[in-house]
């Protein structure tokens, strides 16, 4: 909507997104300042994931909220730089128009929107920090928290993705019309029956200019005319039954031919949303692996600080055993 246009600095650019998100991919399709709403995306994610992880930390020791306050940021970050040259080499290999640019601004949007509604939940998480604390009950919430909130900033990946594609669809068509335009005017000027000039200037019909050819002359001098025969309608062959009569005669039906489909050029293609779908795995689960490789972010309150852990185990078996020990 023209109404919020596109001066959101800061936090507010997620009230641009949530409210006018159609302009969202409207410019990220038309490449429009796409460096600034990158930058400005950047910088509410980072103070956002920061607050986030400042709220994660605080369940252990200062320190550690500080740290946890650098970690959360980083994780994301660094979950973007490893997946995002997959998204795009993928789709250049499939021949989709998706430059690095657009890549990147989509998938910063699905981090914006996650990490402001990541702290949206914050002061639930710190009310059950202060209130009721268990570790595994803490650990447990804050990853349902940010599973849902990353859920529902995937979705906002897909339908940018989709109106992306269909901006793709929509330029590729009006240059199809405008090859069609540009074909149809220049058959216009070489088709036949233009007006070509005679000798004196006068302009003459392209048939009359052409001269009929002289009649051959016969063996004994006369002069041989060939003329055509007319042409005689030949009847149609019909059945004629057993009793003398002539079968009805149905008129044919009618051949059914399937429009041919235009063919899209390499840059013309829209990208694949099961490839998307696939990366979006991807995503998950390198995030989730990184995430345990830069643990802890809580910080269990029986163990010593230390900014990280021997790598043991996986995220997947660790969350497994925190719902057990939950309710035994």
């Amino acid at each position: 909507m023209a109404a919020y246009g596109e001066s959101g600095s800061g936090l507010l650019i997620i009230e641009r997104i949530l409210r006018d998100r159609e302009g969202i991919w409207r410019q990220i399709g038309e490449e429009r300042e796409l460096g600034k709403l990158t930058r400005q995306m950047l910088y509410s994610s980072v103070v956002a994931l920061a607050c986030y992880g400042a709220v994660l930390g605080a369940s252990h020791s200062v320190a550690m909220a500080a740290l946890s306050a650098v970690k959360l940021p980083l994780l994301f970050l660094m979950t973007l730089a490893i997946c995002l040259p997959t998204l795009y080499l993928f789709n250049l290999v499939f021949g989709a128009r998706l430059q690095v640019k657009q890549a990147l601004s989509l998938v910063m949007v699905t981090i914006t929107v996650t990490s402001v509604l990541s702290l949206a939940f914050a002061p639930i998480s710190l009310f059950f920090l202060i209130t009721a604390f268990s570790y595994d009950f803490y650990k447990i919430l804050n990853v349902g928290i940010l599973a849902l909130t990353a859920f529902v900033g995937l979705r906002f990946l897909t339908s940018g993705m989709r109106a992306l594609n269909g901006h793709t669809a929509a330029l590729a068509a009006a240059r199809r019309a405008e090859k069609a335009r540009e074909a149809a005017a220049l058959a216009a000027l070489s088709a036949p029956g233009q007006p070509v000039e005679g000798a004196a200037g006068e302009a003459v019909s392209p048939v009359s200019a052409v001269p009929a050819p002289a009649p051959a002359p016969a063996g004994n001098g006369l002069v041989a005319t060939i003329v055509e025969a007319p042409s005689v309608p030949v009847a149609p062959m019909v059945p004629i039954g057993p009793d003398g009569r002539p079968y009805p005669m149905l008129p044919p039906a009618p051949r059914l031919v399937a429009p041919p489909q235009p063919q899209l050029a390499p840059g013309e293609r829209p990208a694949s949303m099961t490839l998307l779908n696939v990366w979006i795995l991807l995503f998950g689960f390198v995030g989730t692996q990184l995430a345990w490789t830069l643990r802890p972010f809580l910080g269990s309150p029986d163990k010593p600080f230390e900014f990280f852990r021997k790598i043991e185990g996986n995220f997947y078996v660790d969350m497994v055993r925190a719902i057990g020990e939950l309710f035994t």
